[in-house]
């Protein structure tokens, strides 16, 4: 453990303890566990990012054919989220209250549901694979490599839901330095599979050197399939550390039972299921976003689908904020301690704001260098700039909906602020949406996107500051 994580636990200890905290320990808390949290989520993004990069260079179609079913990837893997997280916020709260024994018998239980909840996901998965790219609208060109690129993810669901769960059990300990590097770990096990399993065997000269690689020239199969090798590392190098390195959860610590119980299914029904409705029906709502695109052609499928890769990076530091925030929200509802409670909301919220405000400007500023890494094809390039200089003026507000949502997860409301979200996404963004669309075509669907983000931190904002989640 260094130096910088044995003093996380040390403030950690003071949230549980009761023991006063000065305004300076509270920020230092919330950065330790920030900093690890967002590269954890820029890993996870970066991932998306070299498929896309890599495959970009095989021309617009592949690009388009991972583009087409990005949404529904989202889907899954939100659906995923959902279930782990109505288990490790339990166990945040657990912690905070300082009952480590219970706590270990939650994460047993949870390894039992989850991966009956992800075998149900893989199964779906695998049997709308071959008709989802035509529900989707998009041109049948792309449908063979779009289907199997999400047959193969939705195979690789088990691994990517134990990631998710471990990754989530050892925040809630305070523990961000593990998950952070293990995420990195993917990411680079991921640029090495993709490597050798989208192309071909090819020569190259390197430093006067002539070499011949091996590849399996798998294209955008290759692509799915890497992504799934590196969850699976990954997701068992994480259950190791969970399971058996963990100061608070490893399991060797006594013997237990891992047979589900109705108390503990029915505290994470009622965190995960408003958080899974809200998922699935916002991931909908990206999928109808889809078809609203699909029918603007191939160009601008694959410009929106490396815009929306691209603004990931921008808006993943929101996301690890907001993880920070569900851990020391979590622990101090967990200790009875509100006005804790109240200050790390506060401090989390200026802090995403202010972070994601700063990435807005570089996104703006960098928009034709991003997208140009992604693709050498000139006209999704220009066309991907535009529409991310519109999103970049969201992103202040679009981080107050992001960090509040974490605070109110840690804080176990989870059903208004999924409300809110479908509210915003259906009412506000999908109307602006296909009004727009059919005039300014890609560009006007960004506009509605833009307006909806906005929209959404403001009423984020208003329900914070009223405090009734802390009741």
């Amino acid at each position: 453990m260094d130096m910088s994580t044995r003093q996380t636990y040390r403030l950690l200890k003071l949230v549980q303890d009761g023991h006063p905290m000065t305004l300076g320990q509270q920020i230092m808390l919330t950065v330790q566990l920030s900093i690890p949290a967002i590269i954890s989520q820029l890993s996870s993004i970066l991932m998306q990012f070299i498929d896309a990069s890599m495959v970009g260079s095989l021309g617009a179609e592949a690009s388009a054919s991972i583009g087409l079913v990005s949404t529904t990837t989202w889907l899954f893997a939100g659906l995923t989220s959902a279930c782990a997280t109505g288990f490790f916020v339990q166990v945040s709260h657990l912690l905070g209250a300082k009952d480590s024994l219970k706590a270990r018998d939650v994460l047993r239980q949870s390894i039992v549901m989850t991966l009956i909840f992800s075998a149900i996901l893989m199964i779906i998965g695998c049997a709308v694979s071959g008709p989802l790219p035509g529900w989707l609208g998009g041109e049948e060109a792309i449908h063979r490599d779009a289907s199997m690129y999400f047959m193969i993810f939705a195979l690789s669901i088990p691994f990517l839901q134990i990631n998710v769960l471990a990754s989530g059990m050892l925040r809630s300990c305070g523990n961000m330095y593990t998950p952070s590097v293990l995420n990195i770990l993917m990411c680079l096990l991921d640029v090495v599979f993709n490597f050798f399993l989208i192309f071909p065997t090819r020569t190259v000269d390197f430093l006067g050197i002539t070499m011949t690689l091996p590849g399996a020239g798998l294209g955008v199969t290759g692509a799915a399939l890497g992504t799934a090798l590196a969850y699976a590392v990954v997701a068992l190098l994480l259950m190791h550390a969970l399971c058996f390195r963990s100061p608070e959860l490893k399991l060797t610590r006594e013997k237990g039972s891992f047979r589900p119980t109705k108390a503990c299914f029915s505290n994470a029904i009622g965190i995960a299921l408003p958080m899974g409705c809200e998922r699935a029906i916002m991931c909908g709502a990206q999928i109808m976003s889809t078809v609203i695109v699909a029918p603007l052609g191939t160009i601008a499928i694959a410009a929106n689908s490396f815009a929306i890769t691209a603004e990931s990076i921008c808006y993943m530091p929101g996301y690890g904020i907001s993880n920070a925030a569900t851990t020391l929200v979590g622990q101090s509802i967990g200790a009875r301690r509100k006005d804790l409670t109240w200050r790390f909301a506060n401090i989390s919220v200026i802090m995403g704001i202010a972070v994601m405000a700063i990435m807005g400007v570089i996104m703006y500023a960098g928009a034709p260098y991003i997208m140009g890494i992604m693709t050498p094809v000139q006209e999704v390039v220009d066309l991907g700039s535009r529409i991310l200089r519109i999103e970049a003026f969201a992103e202040p507000m679009y981080a107050a909906s992001i960090v509040a949502y974490g605070i109110f997860v840690g804080a176990g409301s989870t059903l208004v602020p999924s409300i809110m979200n479908l509210g915003s996404i259906w009412a506000v963004r999908l109307s602006l949406a296909a009004i727009l669309a059919p005039a300014y075509g890609l560009e006007g669907v960004w506009t509605a996107m833009c307006i909806e983000l906005c929209f959404r931190g403001m009423i984020f904002l208003i329900r914070l500051y009223r405090k009734k989640w802390l009741k």
